[in-house]
Order: structure tokens, then sequence, then C-alpha cells
């Protein structure tokens, strides 16, 4: 595993990576969204740390590093005056995790304010910029690839009032500590269907609450997978694939992973490959 906080550092670990040759990379957030296997990851781990340096503000133009926390730059923008990026303060994430995923909430999401990428090919080690378009956002969807690493992002946002955002973000926070549960999970497990809510459909399942040795379903949200302190990953992926297969067998909908999978092999993560089809 390697942290980076400078370009140098980036540009002497893109050399580094092409001197060694092919090898596996994940470009690592907060850890949002990310399940990793008990087993480990063969390959490079690479984390970008917090710039202090960031968000740079100039009228309405923000530019800010892929490592900084969402929350923190959601509060530093609203008391900046700006509205538009609120709804990340409930995000426990990176700026560039949530670029790379398109995440959101509370209405919006990260294509509503971007403008520009600078992002790290680690294959060739070439830095190019990438803007809205050519990012082909969707649900929870961008062009970033596997390969690349997003290093700084522009923002556009709106003049606004710092404490109509503050109370924004307030409300926001409320709303997720009564709606969400805490604990170790790794935040909204399936993406929802277009139209529907995944949390409503496993507990149409039946499934709230539904647990295995180490993992549960939360009761507060049927969309969240919970474990136990020294919980294992496996059992998350094991409950992970019971809840698709109970859910597609009472709905008629095959749910889609939003938690991305790290390092898994095995007979659970076959069954998960195989769409949880017997």
């Amino acid at each position: 595993m390697v942290t980076v906080s400078t370009l140098a550092e980036l540009d002497a670990l893109a050399s580094a990576i092409r001197a060694i040759g092919p090898v596996s990379t994940f470009v690592l957030g907060n850890g949002s969204n990310t399940l990793v296997s008990d087993a480990g990851f063969d390959g490079l781990v690479i984390k970008l740390e917090s710039s202090a340096a960031t968000p740079v503000v100039h009228d309405s133009e923000v530019t800010v590093g892929a490592g900084d926390s969402l929350p923190v730059v959601s509060r530093k923008l609203a008391a900046a005056g700006l509205t538009g990026f609120e709804w990340a303060v409930g995000v426990p994430g990176t700026v560039g995790g949530a670029a790379r995923m398109n995440a959101g909430g509370h209405g919006s999401d990260f294509a509503a304010t971007f403008s520009t990428a600078v992002l790290l090919d680690l294959d060739d080690g070439q830095m190019s910029e990438r803007g809205k378009f050519a990012m082909e956002f969707g649900y929870r969807h961008s062009s970033v690839r596997s390969n690349e690493l997003i290093w700084q992002v522009q923002m556009v946002l709106s003049p606004g009032s710092a404490e109509d955002s503050a109370e924004k973000i307030a409300e926001i926070v409320r709303w997720r500590r009564i709606h969400q549960p805490g604990g170790q999970n790794a935040g909204s497990v399936f993406r929802n269907p277009e139209g529907l809510s995944a949390g409503r459909l496993v507990e149409e399942a039946g499934l709230k609450g539904l647990a295995n040795s180490s993992a549960a379903v939360s009761e507060k949200h049927a969309n969240f997978i919970q474990a136990t302190k020294y919980g294992s990953s496996e059992d998350v992926l094991a409950l992970m694939v019971q809840i698709r297969e109970q859910v597609l067998h009472v709905t008629g909908i095959r749910l889609q992973s939003e938690v991305v999978l790290i390092g898994f092999s095995g007979e659970h993560y076959e069954k998960w490959l195989n769409g949880c089809v017997e």
C-alpha cells in the first residue's frame, strides 16, 4: 500500500509501476462502498492523502484535491457562500471516489457540479484532463477506468447563503442519523433500480434483520449490512448473495451491487459473478 500526497510522489509512483511491469492496482478513497476479501488484495493499493491547500475558490469555480474528505469539503464550500454541494456532507468518502462512481444523495449527485478532472494513467504515466461529457456520468457510473487515478477535480457551484447552506447540512446530518445505521458497514449495498428503492425491495422480501455468523441486514435500513467487530467479509458477501437470490425470487428484480468487491474468490464469489442463480 502506498500513500501519495504530492505530484512529485505521484510521478515517482507511476515510474515505479512502469519499471515493475504489469501489476494489479486499486485506488482507495476512504473505503466507502468497498468490501475487501479476508484474504486481502494481491496487488498495489494507492491512497491519496488529503490536501491542506484545497479547496481553492475563485468566484464560483472550485478546485479540490481527490483525496479530500467529502464532508469537510461540503462544509468549507457552504461556509464560503457556495451552494450545490451540501448533499456530500453525509457521504463518508473522498472527492476522487465520489467523482469516479458519481456518488450522490438528497436529490443531487457529483455530476451536477462537476466541470473537469485531472487524471493519471497508471499504465503509461500520462496526465490528462477529462471534461464532463467525456466522464460519461450515469447512475453510480463514470468513464474512469481501474488503471486511472483522479488527482484533482474542478467544480462550478452557485452563489448562496452560508446560513441557508449550514441549515441544509444540519438537516441532512439529522436525516442520516435517523434513517441510516452506524457501526461497521460499507454503505448502501445495492443500487436502486430505476424508480425503486433497493432497501424497500429487501424489506419486502422479508430479509430485514437476516443474519449469519458475523453479518446482518440492518434493522434500521435494509440496504445496509452490518458486521460484528471481528466480522468476516466472506460472511458479508454470503449475505449479499442470499439477499439477491431472495429478492429475485420474490420480486423478479435482480439487484446490482453498489459495493465494490476487492480480492475475492471462492464459492460465494462465483455465485455472485454467476448472478446468484442456482
